[in-house]
């Protein structure tokens, strides 16, 4: 006898009733199903009585490919009702398809995804036909609307021919691709032996609608075979595994970028549980209450509305009841009163925008659903979940309650609690949230605070997690090496790595590490990146006890090629007056805290850095801030921010630079000049001001506190005194942003000597801290300061008063 093929399309409910009926009514020998045939051994695990939705989990890893995909299940999947419907009928249930690791789904995350969109101009052109532009809503129309289980067998049968037809047209004449005609070949091999061994029984074939054409063209070409088709096997070197997962609504849902089968699905399960009608009144209900619920109005008379217009749209669409689509419609037709601006999410396949209507919003939440699958408690676990869940009873880490952690790093306990901590915050673990702790190797900080929150999703990420080791040892460190390679030579991001890596207590990954980012350096060209690299082993190198690479040769050597690398990049930088980049000042900080902290250590050469800052901070082509930065190093290293030639091209944009009483700046002075005077020299002019003094305060803070501090603030004091009100608006935004660099107590400290140089009295803190808006006083005094101008230009200004007849004959 030959085999019975029923095309499908994943995730549908009107598939999964004819998977149902044709299994009943064959009673076939045979129930071949498209999934891994890798699994077949363990079908019983999958029958063991979850709750769904579950995915089968695979994962492959070898030299040069690593791949995770899912083949998920719920109730209304075909593949899952041909899995119990066969086996309870009899038959013998098997995959037939090739396994998850195979090349042939290399670009594929989801065994069952749609990503080919075969036939989309077939499908247009029904869409046209019908009057309908959304696939999802054409197939509704199609076979879902007015669908019910255990329908006439005659109702079944229509059915059957009207998605044969469908998918012969969607198929057509075109070819498939190499890996869908391959997967297609191979299961086509089990179809024809299964045919073989059982006889005069039928043989039921359940696959993806697109593959049913080929797959019966191909069996009718060729006799059938008698050997079953071998289970490919994965190279030697590689390594693959597949287990369950629990799944979830959310994950299964178009809306949230899900990219097979239908969207919505707790309407689809409502649909299947109970038929369309029950599945349109249930979510009109619930979809009311979760808006009711997010404090939205909504009366009876709105509810009584939507399903009128809901009742109506399906005569006008020709449903006997709603479908999914005329349920919502109504739903928003009445609850939603404004101008959208955008397309509804339900007339397009795609993930929910996140600017939607909040009514849009709480629907598409409704019909999607909040259910959650669970395992059951035999079912067989990757490795990880086993020496995860012992870690964690072991070091009183208790998953199930939401608790909050505090950590002293220098406890060996609390050391211990932090790696496993920080190897499920790596593997991205949900429920280990880290609030506050040590971000980079430059930060002294030694104590963690944790919250720790129950997860539906713990389970599912962890034995997904297992595909990278065993214990969360090797696993992080296998996540690690991957984002190793993956991140290339990105300094930055590999000084992250080498940091996870000693919050993990993974020494082993400490040599290779660093030997990238020592490659990394000599190619990076973003000054940003490459500082915060050189911040984070700088502090490794001075402080660590966590990966024991304090003072290591290793590190030394890059901190030295880093140091060289950011004053050639910065040497580079050329443009002009621009905003302040806090970015590039900071890698500027980071090389004078390593030639402070680590230059006498590793030999770290003063010389040539001054040079080059001198070079730099009299580049009148450079950025204010970069030459700003430049200056404040050489203070902060040699008591000196002389450049060689100083005061070129700041002040008024003309590459004339002004001192504060407005006669030219004296260039050329040699060592030990006062920074005040670079002030009144090379940044006077309010559009460089500002910006000038973020590099400075950002790499001389201390100095301008303590030594110089008295010049530096009291020629500033001076330059912003003698500022028109437009130029201080003008100046103000920069300067506000270079008076952050300061902490509030030293920012009153500021205050307080600028209240004694001006001889007044007052409260430092409440200078600082004002209750007007700055920007807006500013702009009043500009203000006030143009209208004294228009008033003196008229003639009619206090000096203009005092001279008239009437005041002279006063006098």
């Amino acid at each position: 006898m030959s085999a019975t093929f029923v095309g499908v399309r994943h995730h549908s409910p009107a598939c999964a009733r004819l998977v149902a009926s044709t299994i009943a009514t064959l009673r076939p020998a045979f129930v071949l199903v498209e999934g891994p045939a890798d699994v077949n051994d363990r079908i019983d695990e999958l029958l063991l009585g979850h709750e769904l939705p579950i995915a089968v989990f695979s994962s492959y890893r070898d030299g040069e490919r690593y791949q995770n995909s899912w083949a998920p299940m719920c109730a209304y999947s075909p593949e899952w009702v041909a899995l119990t419907e066969g086996r309870a009928s009899g038959a013998e249930v098997r995959f037939i398809d090739l396994p998850a690791w195979h090349p042939a789904f290399a670009r594929r995350r989801n065994r069952y995804a749609d990503a080919d969109r075969w036939g989309a101009e077939a499908v247009a052109h029904l869409g046209r036909t019908f009057a309908i532009d959304n696939e999802d809503v054409l197939w509704d129309h199609l076979f879902e609307a007015d669908g019910e289980r255990g329908g006439e067998e005659g109702e079944e049968k229509g059915l059957a021919e009207r998605l044969s037809a469908y998918f012969d047209l969607i198929r057509g004449e075109q070819r498939a691709g190499e890996d869908d005609e391959a997967r297609e070949a191979y299961m086509a091999r089990w179809v024809r032996a299964a045919v073989a061994e059982a006889g005069d029984r039928p043989v039921v074939v359940v696959t993806g609608g697109f593959h049913q054409p080929a797959l019966r063209a191909l069996c009718d070409r060729e006799a059938a075979d008698n050997d079953w088709p071998e289970v490919p096997r994965p190279p030697d070197d590689a390594v693959a595994s597949s287990f369950l997962v629990p799944y979830s609504f959310r994950r299964l849902d178009a809306f949230t970028g899900y990219q097979s089968g239908m969207p919505s699905p707790e309407y689809y399960q409502r649909l299947w549980d109970g038929g369309a009608q029950a599945a349109a009144d249930g979510l009109a209900e619930e979809s009311v209450t979760r808006l009711r619920r997010r404090g939205q109005a909504v009366s009876t008379a709105d509810l009584i509305a939507a399903r009128a217009m809901t009742e109506g749209l399906a005569r006008l669409r020709g449903h006997r009841t709603p479908s999914r689509t005329d349920v919502l419609d109504g739903l928003a037709g009445t609850l939603v009163s404004d101008d959208l601006g955008q397309r509804l999410p339900w007339s397009a396949r795609g993930p929910l925008a996140p600017d939607a209507h909040p009514v849009v919003a709480e629907l598409t939440a409704t019909f999607s659903g909040d259910r959650v699958g669970r395992l059951h408690p035999d079912t067989p676990a990757p490795p990880l979940v086993h020496d995860a869940t012992a870690q964690l009873e072991r070091l009183g880490l208790d998953p199930s309650g939401t608790s909050a952690l505090t950590l002293d790093l220098a406890d060996d306990r609390s050391l211990r609690r932090s790696r496993v901590l920080h190897r499920l915050r790596v593997l991205d673990i949900p429920g280990y949230l880290r609030q506050s702790g040590p971000d980079s190797g430059a930060d002294l900080v030694l104590n963690e605070r944790w919250q720790l929150s129950p997860a539906d999703r713990r389970l599912p990420r962890l034995i997904e997690a297992g595909a990278y080791g065993a214990t969360l040892r090797d696993a992080a460190a296998a996540l690690l090496r991957e984002r190793i390679t993956l991140v290339g030579g990105d300094a930055g991001l590999l000084a992250q790595v080498l940091f996870d890596a000693a919050l993990c207590g993974l020494a082993e990954l400490a040599e290779g590490t660093v030997e990238a980012i020592g490659a990394g350096v000599a190619q990076a060209v973003d000054l940003g990146e490459l500082g915060r690299a050189l911040a984070s082993v700088l502090g490794l190198w001075r402080h660590d006890r966590l990966l024991g690479v304090a003072r290591s040769p290793l590190l030394g050597a890059v901190i030295g090629a880093a140091v060289t690398r950011i004053l050639w990049l910065a040497e580079g930088v050329h443009g002009g007056p621009a905003p302040a980049d806090r970015a590039r000042l900071s890698a500027l900080a980071a090389v004078r805290d390593a030639l402070v902290y680590a230059g006498q250590q590793l030999g770290l050469d003063r010389a040539p850095v001054l040079a080059t800052a001198r070079r730099i901070s009299a580049d009148t082509t450079a950025p204010p801030d970069l030459r700003g930065a430049a200056f404040g190093l050489c203070w902060s290293l040699d008591g000196d921010g002389t450049p060689g030639t100083e005061g070129n091209g700041a002040g008024d944009g003309n590459g004339v630079g002004k001192a504060a009483d407005g006669n030219q700046a004296d260039h050329g002075h040699g060592p030990g000049v006062d920074p005040g005077r670079a002030i009144a020299g090379t940044a006077a002019g309010p559009a460089v001001l500002g910006d000038w003094l973020s590099g400075l305060f950002a790499l001389a803070r201390a100095e301008v506190l303590v030594g110089g501090g008295q010049s530096v603030l009291g020629v500033l004091d001076t330059v912003v005194a003698a500022m028109t009100g437009d130029e201080f608006l003008v100046a103000l935004p920069a300067l506000r942003q270079a008076f952050a660099y300061f902490p509030p107590r030293e920012r009153e400290t500021i205050a307080r000597g600028l209240l004694d140089r001006r001889g007044l009295r007052g409260s430092p803190r409440a200078l600082t801290r004002t209750a007007a808006d700055p920007l807006v006083a500013a702009e009043a005094m500009a203000l006030e300061d143009r209208v004294t101008r228009l008033l003196a230009r008229e003639g009619l200004g206090p000096a203009a008063a005092a001279n008239s007849p009437a005041a002279k004959g006063t006098s």
